[in-house]
């Protein structure tokens, strides 16, 4: 199918008041495929590691050296040499030549030593001290090298910083992290109701993903007040939401035709079809639809792939099951099928249109292509998890 664009000047007198979708919708791949056009990952920018959580990593944080660099205790106890206490038990005490030396949990451990007695192991009779259990080599201490081999990546360029992630990087002693974090302005061209939900939503969804996003909200839904809200930002995505039908009171994409070129306005996605992409300048631009499942899908079909290039984040893993009920969809449009897990297969439970009930339900999601009629029941489906997204 052909690609449909739309320019300023190729409106009419009648098509400036009312926007209209063409004809002919635009396949999602091509739609893809022109806005990540000229797209690439954004400059990497420092951050403490404090605020790191959610993050894109924008480089592999590998350790030189081993850690610990030296043997350190995991207990609070009496550091010594287990060779020099074997045998020893409360009818068979060891006495110490010398007094043990004390060590508290994460102190390093003497030379000499490997291994951490507990305070009622070792008796003290004024300066004398008698050992009574033996232990075997490393209790209660963590050798050199145990926690991180000597050259181990920590983390990988692309990757999520995790709460884990922070821990060891922490306990490593980083304080500062590269991270990728895209520009993103939210146009809030708003409802005719004030519905502000689809906003926050894209708005949350940017941030979860680990974009710098901020909201603008649109001083009215006509096409020049959404126009001077598009002409504001300096940023790396721009995303408007609402106003992309074919309503009385929709004009975001006259207001788009007038700051830049709508590249497709129509897609074959369901649900979205009214969404559209454009480019102002050289920012990329996408419309999405202000009724909440509409919202979503553009969100996961188009604003997630072009974040993934922006965050030059590692590919997204696909979780592999057989399908516990056949999804049935039309020919010519991509349509977006929301999960539940159940008994390790996936329960399609929404497709097309998305209830709240499904959309709170959903584990996953899919989009069945538009040369696709679906799929059989027990056929192998790969999805995207919705947990972490949403």
């Amino acid at each position: 199918m052909p690609v449909v664009r739309v320019s300023h000047s190729e409106l009419s007198p009648d098509a400036e008041m009312m926007q209209r979708l063409p004809a002919v919708l635009t396949p999602l791949d091509i739609a893809r495929r022109l806005l990540l056009d000229r797209v690439g990952p954004v400059d990497p920018i420092d951050v403490l590691l404090s605020d790191s959580v959610g993050r894109i990593a924008a480089e592999n944080a590998p350790r030189r050296e081993a850690f610990p660099v030296s043997s350190m205790a995991t207990a609070d106890g009496w550091a010594l040499s287990s060779g020099g206490i074997a045998g020893a038990s409360s009818y068979s005490p060891v006495m110490l030549a010398g007094p043990p030396v004390w060590v508290e949990a994460g102190h390093r451990l003497p030379d000499g030593c490997d291994c951490v007695l507990d305070l009622d192991m070792v008796e003290q009779s004024g300066p004398l001290f008698q050992v009574l259990a033996e232990v075997a080599p490393g209790h209660g201490v963590r050798r050199a090298g145990e926690d991180i081999a000597a050259g181990r990546a920590i983390l990988a360029s692309g990757q999520r910083v995790s709460l884990r992630d922070k821990l060891v990087l922490g306990v490593m002693g980083l304080e500062h992290i590269r991270i990728r974090s895209p520009r993103v302005v939210v146009i809030d061209v708003g409802s005719t109701e004030g519905e502000t939900a689809s906003s926050q939503f894209v708005l949350e969804f940017l941030k979860s993903a680990g974009a710098s996003a901020t909201l603008i909200r649109a001083k009215g839904r006509d096409a020049v007040n959404i126009a001077a809200s598009l002409r504001e930002p300096v940023c790396d995505l721009m995303i408007t939401v609402g106003g992309t039908g074919s309503g009385r009171t929709d004009a975001t994409i006259l207001a788009l035709a007038k700051c830049g070129k709508v590249l497709a306005h129509g897609l074959a996605i369901q649900p979205g079809r009214t969404a559209a992409i454009a480019r102002i300048g050289a920012v990329p631009t996408i419309a999405v639809p202000g009724l909440r499942d509409q919202a979503l899908a553009a969100c996961l079909m188009l604003v997630q792939p072009i974040l993934d290039v922006l965050l030059a984040r590692l590919p997204r893993e696909k979780i592999v099951r057989p399908l516990a009920r056949k999804i049935s969809s039309p020919i010519g449009v991509t349509e977006l099928v929301l999960l539940e897990a159940r008994d390790h297969a996936w329960m399609p439970i929404a497709g097309g249109q998305l209830s709240l009930d499904a959309i709170m339900r959903g584990d996953a999601w899919l989009a069945v292509p538009a040369d696709s009629e679906g799929y059989a029941a027990g056929t192998m489906v790969g999805a995207f998890s919705l947990h972490g997204t949403m």
